[in-house]
């Protein structure tokens, strides 16, 4: 995975599910109701569209001003 970015490459996706194939790899998430991108070495995704499709929803980024002290 690049840190930075949070892109998970195909070899990261083989690692994960466990296939060797493109075409199961693609297939078994897309399954899992993870989106992916269809790169020219291989599918890869993010980690907030995996979380988006396990249901995790993102942290709140609320930010509050100073009077509220």
């Amino acid at each position: 995975m690049t840190p930075a970015t949070g892109i998970l490459t195909f070899q990261d996706l083989q690692s994960i599910t466990g296939y060797n194939r493109r075409a199961d790899v693609e297939r078994i998430l897309l399954d899992q109701g993870v989106r992916i991108f269809r790169g020219r070495t291989g599918p890869w995704t993010t980690l907030e569209l995996i979380n988006q499709a396990g249901g995790v929803k993102p942290a709140s980024q609320e930010r509050y001003d100073v009077d509220i002290l």
